[in-house]
């Protein structure tokens, strides 16, 4: 049983507005909550499975690469895309 949500009266009125013929708000978001959940486990599933092909080929051709490369890669990506955020026009 999912817990009651509230939401606002905008979104409840959007909700019931593209509901088909015998389809219920509750009915609605049962089946939303059940795709949202497959989408998740399906990504983490794929996740694990693109890891594990990373490990195998990383063994296989002993080609690896160093964690604090890794992380300061992605430090000057968040870097660089904090200063676009901070550089954007509000």
């Amino acid at each position: 049983m999912l817990p009651p949500v509230e939401v606002e009266s905008e979104l409840l009125d959007a909700l019931e507005s593209v509901l088909t013929d015998g389809e219920t708000v509750a009915s609605f978001v049962e089946a939303a909550v059940r795709a949202s959940v497959e989408r998740r486990m399906r990504a983490r599933t794929e996740f694990v499975a693109r890891a594990r092909r990373s490990r195998d080929d990383a063994r296989r051709t002993g080609h690896y690469v160093d964690a604090d490369v890794v992380i300061a890669g992605l430090q000057r990506k968040l870097d660089a895309a904090r200063s676009r955020i901070a550089g954007s026009p509000k």
